[in-house]
Parts: C-alpha cells; structure tokens; sequence
C-alpha cells in the first residue's frame, strides 16, 4: 500500500541499530515535532516476553469479558477522538476532517467485532462418520503488525480489534515518521482496561524488523505496506513457517463506460482520487474512460481539481494537505514527469507548491499509455491519470493490465452489465457505481502483488486462529 518507512531486513543474527533517534516531522511544515527514542533490540525481546505471557491468561479470559473491554476502547477512541485527530494531522498531514472520520471507523471496527466475534467464532459442526465432529477456531499467539502512516489508526485497529477478540496479542512496529500515534494506540488499550502487554508497540526501524520475526514467541505477521515490504517480510516469516497476511500495492482502475452518469462519475473520481490526499492503497489511480465521454469526463473532472482548495489541514476549508514526507513527493514528481517525458499530456498542475511543507498541486494527466510510469506503477499522491479506452471489453483488458490486483470500480447505468463486467476485473474487490471503501462487514484484501489473505468480516478474524478439528468417536 505504501513504502511503509523502506522496510529493509538484515539476516544476521546480530543487527546493528540505528543511534539516530526517530523523528516526527509536521508535513504541512516541514518542521520536527518531536524525537523518540528508539527501542534497542534487548528491550523489544523483553517486551515481547511480556507481551507473550498476557496472552498466556487473555488467550482463557471468556469472550464476554474481551467483548467488554473492546466496547470500552471504542468509547475511549471517540471520547478522546479530537486529540488523537490532532494527532494524525500533525504528524501525517491529513485534513483534520479526514483524521476525526478515521477515529470514527477505528471505533466502529471496535465495536463491530465486539458484537460479532462471539457468533464468528463459534464451534462449526461438520456432519462425518464420527459420533460427532467440529471445527474449533482457537487463537495462535502473538502477532506481529507492520504498519503504514498514511491511515495511521485504522490500518492498526482493524488488525488488533479482530486479532485480539479472538484471543491473540499484537506486536506493533509502525510506521517511523508517526511514532506518537503508535504510542497512542497503545494506550488506548490500555486506558480501555485490556491486560498491559496485551498489546505492545516497538519503536524501532524497518531493518529490525528480521529480528522480531525470528523470536519463537511471535508466531505470525501481518503487513500493510509496499509489495517490496511484503515480500521481505514474508520471506523471512516463511524461513520461520510463520503465517501472514499481506495487503500490499494498489492501482485501482475506475471505468467509466459511456452509458455512465458522467457528472456523478467524475464528482466521485475527484473525490477517490484526492481523498487523503491520494494516499492510498485502494485509491482510484487508473481511469479507464471509453472515448464516446472521454472528452466531456476531462472537461468535468478538469473543472472540479482546479477548484480544490489547499492550505493548513488543520483549516476546516482545506480539502486536501500535504503529502506526509518529503521523498514521497519527490518520488510522485519523477513519475508524473517520468509519464509526460513519454507523451503523457498536463492537463493541470504538475509540480510542488511553493510553500512550506510537502504540498504538490492537484494533477490531471491524460493520453496514457500503459509503459507510463502513472500507469505500471503505484502513484501515491494527487495524480489523476486518464486512459482512453474503444469498448468496454478494452476497457477491462486495460484494467486487468497491471501487477496489482486490489481494488475497483466500474460506471455503468446497465447494473447487470456492470456485475457481469464486475466479475471479469481481476481485484479483491470492485465497486459498481460507487467509490471503492473498506467496510469492517466485508472482506477486504487482493491479489496479484497486491498480497494474500483477507481483513475485516468474519474471514478476518479467522486469519489468525488455529481451524481444529475436533472429532468424537
């Protein structure tokens, strides 16, 4: 989904770490917030000796009890909800509206699992040739959660409030460039009432990451990261026959078919495009547009960029902020004029603000073609790229055209046609006639180098347990 801080692994059993300490910088600024200091790998080994023996008692606490003490993180999170807003904002930038809502649904899952685990993870009886057999979904132990900034409090929560319904603990190394909304996190758990190493976050840097995954007492990982982060994770947790989970890189395809609502096609293309400041993994990035409405679609989506207003994310009028580091930026700008070097045509913007902080203009990019750096890779910024398509079949042929497998949405005023086109888009999941959103009631997850394994609903609660069999004879 994202670099996710350039995870990079040593094998060595003896790491060296890092003696500079991490730092928070304001990306509306560019200024530092503040330095934490790192965790050395001594005490991330004895943090995890605790948090492996809470879970030795949370793993027998009665599922009423786990559900208690989930509702109350729930209620600390909207209790606290303008804090930990401001948090978010100042450390990743995004607009403070867009913060508030994050708290909300981080609340939400909370509150979903709590009411739903129970029922989840109820035994399944499976009719055989016994006197009677079952499945039994039993927790595995702790946890580890590599995670991304850019949605720094939902990637988190919607792995721990289903990991430790069910029963497990949860490690987290975050993201380096917001360790105070790490450290937050943590208390919420805390404050809520959960044992107090239940949960535990480890201050350290992506290379530390090898060692953490070989202590026997971390018995699996999940990632929200790139597809490089994932792969160096999943190669070292396969060395140690760990289980992970793996929501990687996204380059959603939004196809918009000429029987579209044009108006409502392109007020949504701005908006999936912009939101978080396009940092996101299930992001439109590739807009696939038959060429019947090619033109009108540009002229409305033009339109509606060019009115985007920008500014401090903490102003209520600011729709969008700054990118959250500065090396993201500059990467987006490599791309984009990477893309145009090779006859992309600007529609609009197309270079970094000049202000402080790490503002790039909202960006229209249209002529695509698929060797385009906005087309083969991940863009993780305000880049709206246009393709122009013949047919629908071409539409979904240009759409299936891509290493990654995430996410999409499909425009049509033909709902059968647009599920029948729905199930030929190769993704975890497409969207007809609406924004693509994870929800905690759907799975959500993708294929390709957009990783393996499913979040949210009840498939991910079951991605951490141990399926038992049970039989009587």
């Amino acid at each position: 989904m994202t670099t996710n801080d350039y995870i990079f692994f040593t094998f060595a059993k003896v790491i060296i770490q890092s003696k500079q300490p991490m730092k928070s910088i304001n990306p509306s600024t560019g200024k530092l917030i503040k330095e934490y200091k790192e965790h050395s790998l001594q005490e991330c080994d004895r943090i995890i000796d605790n948090v492996f023996d809470a879970w030795g008692l949370w793993k027998q606490t009665p599922m009423t009890e786990r559900k208690t003490l989930m509702f109350k993180a729930a209620r600390v999170l909207r209790d606290r909800k303008g804090e930990y807003a401001r948090l978010m904002t100042e450390e990743m930038g995004k607009v403070i509206a867009e913060s508030e809502a994050e708290i909300e649904k981080s609340a939400w899952v909370c509150n979903y699992y709590a009411e739903n685990a129970e029922k989840f993870l109820s035994d399944e009886i499976i009719e055989s040739d016994a006197r009677k057999s079952f499945v039994s979904f039993e927790p595995l132990g702790p946890v580890l959660a590599v995670m991304p900034w850019n949605f720094p409090f939902w990637q988190v929560f919607r792995f721990a409030a289903p990991a430790l319904m069910a029963g497990n603990a949860g490690v987290l190394k975050h993201a380096s460039n917001v360790p105070g909304c790490a450290l937050a996190i943590e208390a919420v758990f805390r404050e809520a009432g959960f044992p107090q190493h239940l949960f535990r976050t480890l201050l350290i840097p992506g290379k530390s990451v090898g060692h953490i995954l070989e202590n026997e007492k971390i018995v699996a990982a999940t990632l929200t990261g790139s597809e490089k982060a994932g792969s160096k994770v999943a190669s070292v947790a396969g060395k140690y026959l760990k289980k992970t989970v793996m929501e990687l890189g996204g380059s959603d395809p939004f196809i918009v078919l000429k029987d579209a609502d044009i108006q409502k096609c392109a007020q949504t293309a701005v908006v999936a495009r912009m939101l978080n400041t396009g940092q996101s993994c299930i992001a439109a990035k590739r807009f696939i547009v038959e060429e019947a409405i090619h033109d009108e679609f540009i002229g409305q989506v033009k339109q509606l960029m060019s009115g985007l207003k920008t500014g401090d994310p903490f102003n209520t009028e600011s729709q969008y902020g700054p990118l959250a580091r500065l090396d993201l930026l500059e990467e987006l700008d490599r791309q984009v004029h990477g893309s145009v070097m090779m006859g992309a045509r600007l529609e609009l913007g197309g270079k970094r603000l000049q202000r402080d902080g790490f503002y790039y203009e909202p960006t229209l990019l249209t002529n695509i073609i698929p060797d385009m750096p906005v087309f083969a890779e991940e863009t993780f910024g305000p880049a709206l790229a246009v393709i122009r398509v013949k047919s629908e079949k071409e539409a979904i042929e240009v759409a299936n055209n891509c290493q990654y497998g995430l996410g999409g949405c499909l425009w049509t005023n033909d709902i059968d046609k647009g599920i029948k086109l729905a199930r030929q888009v190769e993704s975890g999941a497409v969207f007809v006639n609406g924004m693509v959103k994870s929800d905690p009631r759907l799975p959500f997850g993708g294929i390709k180098r957009s990783g393996y394994g499913r979040e949210l609903s009840h498939y991910g609660i079951k991605e951490f347990v141990n399926f038992k069999t049970i039989v009587v004879e």
